[in-house]
């Protein structure tokens, strides 16, 4: 068997990934059986997991068994008459991760680049850029910075010892609508002004990761707040 160690991935969703891709699977057509099994030898195979860890990774098992229930079964219609497909919405989490992956990759490689820029000082050719250029949506911060402010954000909340599995009520759409929305009625807002009210980590997360792709996409812009743990939104 390979052994593989949990410090190699970032949650469930990323060694089902790994699955997918060393055994050259399609990704749209996945065997849960296949793939379940993995999952359970993987678990089995850690010794120690903290309790919020174990939730993810419980939910997950459990939800790759319920697909496969579901698909032992009759397949369900839609009110066209089209066959429902138990593993759709898994796979369409496991491409948004993917894409939120790719995404951290193309940050890392922009901060790389501009960790080996040095502007010259009141010189005013330094300070043009092209409309909508990284240098301007990421104006005055780093990944580092994001990371800073979102880890602190993350270890302010409160602590909870009791784990309910149960399906995140939240959705990538959804909180783009609730950034958009926030930054057309306010012009401007910070980080943590934004999720201030948020007890959910995953909402957080799924708030934080949307964020960065509406970077990516143009859509708003980040600067460095007063506090080195927290920046600005705005719009573009």
């Amino acid at each position: 068997m390979y052994k593989i160690s949990l410090k190699d991935f970032e949650g469930p969703l990323d060694i089902l990934l790994f699955f997918i891709k060393r055994d050259e699977l399609d990704i749209y057509n996945i065997p849960i059986s296949q793939i379940l099994k993995e999952f359970l030898e993987y678990m089995h195979q850690i010794e120690e997991l903290d309790l919020e860890i174990a939730g993810e990774f419980i939910m997950m098992a459990s939800t790759l068994m319920h697909i496969k229930a579901r698909m032992l079964l009759p397949r369900e219609v839609n009110e066209k008459g089209e066959e429902i497909d138990p593993r759709e919405e898994l796979v369409q989490r496991l491409l948004e991760y993917m894409r939120y992956k790719e995404m951290t990759t193309d940050l890392s490689t922009l901060e790389s680049h501009r960790r080996k820029i040095t502007f010259r000082k009141y010189f005013k050719h330094d300070e043009v850029h092209e409309p909508h250029d990284f240098d301007v949506l990421l104006k005055n911060i780093t990944l580092y910075d994001l990371s800073k402010a979102f880890k602190k954000v993350i270890d302010d909340l409160p602590k909870i010892t009791e784990h309910q599995v149960k399906k995140p009520n939240v959705s990538a759409e959804e909180q783009v609508q609730f950034i958009l929305n926030k930054v057309n009625e306010k012009g401007e807002i910070d980080f943590c002004a934004l999720i201030n009210g948020m007890v959910e980590k995953i909402r957080i997360i799924v708030t934080f990761i949307v964020l960065l792709e509406l970077v990516k996409s143009q859509t708003i812009q980040i600067r460095g707040g007063e506090s080195p743990n927290n920046f600005i939104i705005s719009k573009v």
